[in-house]
């Protein structure tokens, strides 16, 4: 059962956690200002304390109380925002605690577009460090139920906000001074949207720490994950994309269609139905890697241990 706008801000006021959909998956939420409030994350999620966190707030004026902004920033922020863009940038004092920077000199901010979240921040008035309300190594959460199933138990208040609609994390976009724009982890706003609004992104190098959901199985059922599979094997789920041959109670894709957008929203929530099945393996199909086909094999290279 959900809670109110108001039982949830009163809950962040007193340091309590509270399950928050957004737009691109549902994210266990704290008032990023409060450091052990924040440790409480990290204690429910069972995440590395090197991780940082994104702040999310109301809106632009929020965020520039939180972060320098540069030119670039201004324009990503004009484009993307409300969206699923975060923008890593050097922090201001105050708002955001060392402990959900990672003890960094920047921060991560983002105005999410979940009219839910939304309400939530302008009721709270503040800014809510919010990773995805998953424990740490499992699959990010895009519906209501698996997100009180992941870390329910540690929320002092439950919002439900319906399926996600992105259904993969925020792209991380690092921008400090001095330095080509970095793209620290793709996610529901594509490289080429944000290439075509202020130009050519740098590799993330040595700035990838500065990003949530950088390790290397962050995104990870406990079944062991096969890519770029044509078909399963006899003790397989499969998770297709496309028109394909293959059906039965094994079989679940992505999208029949072909369809990245579909592919995105509907990732984790088959991850977690095909781990349910509890078999030798998941096997995957191949997916194109432009536009969000970059996000989603990037999802599934974690999934499978591949990315350090």
């Amino acid at each position: 059962m959900s809670d109110t706008i108001e039982a949830a801000a009163q809950a962040l006021r007193r340091g309590a956690l509270v399950i928050l959909p957004t737009e691109t998956v549902y994210g266990l939420a704290a008032d990023a200002a409060d450091p052990v409030a924040v440790a409480r994350i990290y204690e429910a999620k069972g995440r590395p304390r090197f991780n940082p966190l994104i702040a999310h707030v109301a809106d632009r004026a929020a965020a520039e109380r939180l972060a320098v902004f540069d030119d670039r920033a201004a324009m990503l922020a004009g484009a993307f925002w409300p969206g699923p863009l975060t923008l890593v940038l050097p922090a201001r004092s105050g708002g955001v605690c060392d402990l959900a920077r990672a003890g960094l000199e920047t921060v991560a901010v983002r105005v999410p577009a979940h009219p839910v979240a939304q309400a939530l921040l302008a009721a709270f008035g503040g800014a809510v460090a919010a990773p995805s309300a998953n424990r740490s190594g499992r699959p990010s959460p895009t519906t209501f139920g698996d997100a009180v199933a992941e870390t329910g138990a540690a929320a002092g208040a439950v919002l439900d906000g319906g399926p996600c609609r992105v259904g993969v994390e925020s792209t991380v976009v690092s921008l400090m001074p001095g330095e080509p724009a970095r793209l620290l982890r793709p996610g529901g706003a594509t490289r080429e949207a944000i290439e075509a609004v202020i130009g050519r992104l740098a590799t993330s190098g040595d700035d990838a720490g500065r990003s949530p959901g950088r390790l290397a199985l962050h995104y990870a059922p406990d079944t062991p994950v096969r890519l770029n599979a044509l078909e399963a094997g006899p003790d397989e789920a499969y998770l297709a994309f496309g028109p394909t041959g293959q059906s039965g109670g094994r079989v679940l894709n992505l999208s029949p269609s072909g369809d990245l957008r579909e592919a995105a929203a509907n990732l984790f929530a088959y991850l977690r139905a095909a781990d349910r099945l509890q078999l030798s393996a998941i096997a995957v199909a191949p997916i194109p890697e432009h536009g969000l086909g970059e996000a989603i094999n990037d999802r599934l290279a974690r999934a499978a241990g591949f990315v350090g």
